[in-house]
């Protein structure tokens, strides 16, 4: 008896030490789990739903060529652009090419049926932004998704015909060709022709068609088009897109045109009126895209002076990435390594996210304190209220008060004498969360040819494969409809009132995060950037521009590295910092120990990027891993 009650004993002992140590093992992840309570118990920042496509072994090195480079999404896209490039183009022409390519060969973010932002810097110094972003059809109300019983239909701003904005992308490709390129629209549109009309789907594409068949089965020409009538495409098939081929040789033939005012606008309009949708006649032929002055801010760092170009407003992204450098300015940053690094810029973007969901809209209809927000003087008093060893608690930070630094000259272009658009705490709070919900499934793309003119370019369709919808020209339609506030002072699930600022109205562009960035170094281009990834873009394309920037080096190893280092997104609301999933466990606990609240997630962005070695002015191809990004240079 005393044997069995011994080894009774011994294996409760043991089971209790075991217990003990599992506990032990799983603190952190149920500390972490505690703090983010509030996340979990509502939907929280959406992981990337697709099946992760990452690249297994991630490169060293960046691509380099001595000429020029594109790195994109696909490789399919990167070699429509070295084409043109060939055959004398410039880095605008590839890039509208590579534009075209993607609307085939990456359907679920390339497109013609969404829009977007392009940012040119052309060798002679020459810098400018096309703006092509969706708009709202006449016949949009800020109640769109009303029901009569007072509800809100959410799913109707997602998925579906009464989704979609009006299209910018072929407007914006054929006023930057216009504008900066070389060539006509049909050469530089001839690779995706033929793409279009057949090319080997990719492990890649497949595997994300598969992940997407729920939305897209649900209409007739998705289903047939995009998963072989229900049957599904396998790496290996042939994916040929006869409706989409024509649809291009018209635009190629006729010019933007027939896409806003010739068969296509009409078999589109015609099909909107039969399933509810808005878009009309009237709305396509008013479309415009719209040529702006980017954004410039200037710093010194080790040495050298770079100079900072990025995306005005309708882009909050430009805003954001200036006013972080400039709170970041005299702190001195060690790396991802180090928690109090981490923990500076994590403080540095609750701040500017803040200051994002308070003072945003479309800034020709609102009037945006771009220069408050981007005052050195104004970063320095945000500067001034973190603690460089405790994380701050977001339900006390909020917006500042950048009013009190704005000049004379100061207004968002277009925004003429429209008061200052700032949101109340609980209007701001309610953007911000909303957002955390979004990741989108953008794409970007960057080029540089031999003259050293460059472009970066980030397009969209939002959610990935749209709205669901495909046109009768074989492309599928955005659901940007999504990015506008659906439920103007209504509360939204969180139980907070949402804002009026970027309600639905005719004309109107949504808000949008995306922001193509060009550094220059000492006046010589040095580093071409940009990122997918809803807010997420923000903080994907900062972290590049910081690790570039300040801890190098400008060479093929630097330029990867800049890519491959882990990333980390603070967005103030939720109060939860994310870290990615190959994040160094010890400074995860570092940031806990300081008061943060983290939750792991699977990646941040896909930042396609080109630097360039100022030794050698080698092009450096950086393709991010995160989603396999392709690089091509010669």
């Amino acid at each position: 008896m005393t044997r069995k009650l011994s080894a009774i004993l011994a294996v409760f002992s043991l089971a209790l030490l075991l217990l003990i140590a599992g506990v032990a093992r799983t603190a952190p992840q149920q500390s972490t789990q505690q703090q983010s309570k509030q996340t979990q118990q509502q939907p929280g920042p959406l992981e990337y739903q697709e099946t992760d496509i990452a690249a297994r072994n991630w490169p060293k090195e960046a691509t380099s060529a001595s000429q020029a480079m594109i790195v994109s999404d696909n490789p399919l896209a990167d070699a429509a652009g070295i084409e043109i490039l060939r055959k004398g183009g410039n880095a605008v022409d590839a890039a509208v090419a590579v534009a075209f390519a993607l609307a085939v060969v990456e359907p679920r973010a390339g497109n013609i049926g969404g829009g977007g932002f392009m940012l040119v810097r052309l060798a002679n110094g020459k810098t400018e932004f096309v703006d092509y972003r969706e708009e709202a059809p006449a016949a949009a109300s800020r109640e769109l998704y009303r029901n009569a019983d007072g509800t809100y239909d959410m799913q109707a701003s997602r998925t579906g015909y009464r989704a979609a904005g009006v299209p910018g992308t072929v407007a914006g490709m054929a006023l930057a060709l216009k504008s900066y390129g070389k060539m006509k629209l049909a050469q530089v549109m001839s690779p995706a022709i033929r793409l279009a009309d057949g090319f080997e789907v990719s492990d890649k594409l497949a595997t994300s068609l598969r992940d997407s068949q729920k939305r897209l089965t649900q209409f007739e020409r998705s289903r047939r088009i995009f998963l072989d009538d229900g049957r599904l495409w396998h790496a290996g098939d042939m994916l040929r897109q006869s409706e989409l081929a024509e649809t291009l040789r018209r635009i190629a033939e006729k010019g933007p045109d027939e896409f806003y005012k010739g068969m296509t606008a009409k078999e589109l309009t015609e099909d909107m009126a039969q399933n509810g949708g808005l878009i009309t006649m009237k709305d396509l032929a008013a479309y415009r895209a719209k040529i702006r002055k980017p954004m410039e801010a200037s710093y010194n760092v080790n040495g050298a002076k770079w100079d900072v170009i990025t995306s005005p407003p309708p882009s909050s992204g430009g805003i954001a990435l200036i006013e972080a450098l400039n709170i970041l300015n005299p702190v001195q940053l060690k790396g991802w390594n180090d928690a109090t690094s981490v923990h500076w810029v994590a403080e540095t973007m609750r701040r500017v996210f803040a200051d994002r969901a308070a003072f945003l809209g479309d800034s020709d209809f609102v009037r945006v304190p771009v220069s408050g927000l981007t005052n050195m003087q104004y970063a320095a008093g945000r500067r001034a209220t973190i603690d460089p060893a405790h994380a701050s608690s977001s339900q006390i930070i909020g917006a500042g008060n950048p009013a009190k630094f704005e000049g004379r000259s100061a207004s968002a272009a277009g925004a003429g004498n429209y008061e200052f658009a700032q949101l109340t705490r609980e209007q701001a709070e309610a953007v911000s969360l909303a957002e955390a919900r979004r990741e989108g499934h953008t794409t970007h793309f960057s080029v540089v040819d031999a003259d050293g003119n460059a472009v970066s370019n980030t397009y969209t369709i939002n959610d990935s494969y749209g709205s669901a919808v495909t046109a009768p020209g074989g492309f599928l339609l955005n659901d940007e409809m999504d990015d506008f506030t659906a439920q103007p002072g209504q509360p939204n699930m969180f139980k907070l009132v949402q804002s009026e600022a970027n309600t639905i109205a005719p004309g109107k562009r949504p808000l949008s995060s995306m922001m193509p960035t060009i550094l220059l170094r000492d006046g010589k281009l040095s580093f071409v950037t940009g990122s997918p990834g809803g807010p997420q873009i923000i903080s994907a394309t900062t972290l590049t521009v910081i690790n570039w920037m300040r801890f190098g080096p400008a060479d093929a190893v630097g330029a990867m590295a800049a890519i491959n280092a882990p990333r980390f997104h603070h967005q103030w609301m939720p109060d939860n910092l994310l870290l990615e999933q190959n994040f160094p466990e010890s400074v995860m606990q570092q940031l806990i120990a300081m008061g943060h609240q983290v939750t792991r997630k699977g990646w941040i962005g896909e930042v396609n990027a080109i630097g360039i070695d100022p030794g050698s002015s080698y092009r450096l191809g950086a393709p991010d891993p995160r989603r396999q990004g392709a690089a091509q240079g010669y």
